[in-house]
């Protein structure tokens, strides 16, 4: 089984590509987060996924920074939320129109382009985290009048969604969609219908918690049993099963695994390297699956 590669917004991309949340780890460490963004284009990397509100618009600038036109890396950024400095959380909820609109501008700004390649819509309907409440609540057809206007205007390339129920993307299909992230994992397949109509569509699939547990209550691929007898077996670490199986569960599926470190970023693509014969496949895709639907806030 071939898994090295992708069609992404009429690119061809590597299928393991880099979630740029963590760098905001490195805030205080401005150069390691440049070192390890570069280290990762030399791995690889050719698809990036960012917004402004990660780390206040620090992860953004260090990707303008680090990024030039000759490494051909396809950045992916995503509206709906905004940075929320001195807020309880670091992000709030901007799903208006004009909101979408200034995001974009926002994005267009911080990281210095002419053209977004790639733009999800962030919308909140599932999944772990926030739901819109008051003025929040927007309906999905206003949001997608003011994407696909700021595509037609050359601003975005490709339009995305996140967050989404299987109702909302059979709706926005006709307004073209590249891509969907969800959270989905091992763990966390409530979404696999969803995931089967994006293949069969011509949609990429990106999930984000992709190992699980990154919120308290979220169960965790590397608590699996069986995950860790089968990365004993295969002298690799249990998150690398995790992200292993996740390739090899269906073709249309796009990682963006992130860290602040660089010894997990190589473990990460060395992913790829990983294969599964018949039996180690059917044990792991028997691992029970669990909501994901956990509220925050």
């Amino acid at each position: 089984m071939t898994i090295e590669t992708a069609s992404f917004a009429a690119r061809t991309v590597f299928r393991i590509g880099y979630g740029a949340l963590q760098l905001e780890r490195l805030h205080d460490r401005r150069g390691e987060a440049v070192a390890l963004l570069r280290r990762a284009v030399e791995l690889g990397v050719d698809h990036v996924d960012t917004a402004e509100f990660y780390g206040f618009g620090f992860a953004n600038d260090v990707i303008r920074e680090v990024l030039r036109p000759e490494d051909g890396v396809l950045v992916v950024t995503k509206v709906g939320a905004d940075p929320n400095p001195g807020g309880d959380l670091p992000l709030r909820l901007a799903q208006r129109p004009e909101q979408l609109r200034a995001s974009v501008e926002d994005n267009l700004r911080s990281l210095g382009l002419d053209r977004l390649p790639v733009v999800n819509l962030r919308r909140l309907d599932s999944g772990p985290g926030l739901r819109p409440e008051g003025d929040q609540v927007v309906d999905l057809d206003d949001q997608l009048a003011v994407m696909t206007a700021l595509r037609d205007e050359g601003k975005i390339g490709a339009i995305g969604l996140s967050s989404i129920t299987l109702d909302v993307l059979r709706r926005a299909l006709p307004a073209g969609i590249a891509c969907v992230q969800n959270a989905y994992s091992l763990v966390s397949r409530d979404d696999e219908d969803m995931l089967q109509l994006c293949a069969s569509e011509g949609i990429d699939w990106v999930p984000f918690f992709p190992l699980g547990g990154a919120i308290p209550g979220l169960p965790k691929v590397t608590d699996e049993p069986a995950v860790l007898a089968v990365a004993e077996s295969l002298g690799v670490t249990p998150s690398q099963i995790g992200l292993a199986w996740l390739l090899h569960h269906a073709p249309n599926v796009l990682l963006i695994p992130g860290t602040a470190n660089a010894a997990h970023l190589e473990a990460n693509m060395a992913v790829s390297e990983i294969t599964f014969d018949a039996v180690t496949l059917a044990t792991l895709d028997a691992i029970e699956s669990r909501s994901n639907e956990v509220p925050i806030g």
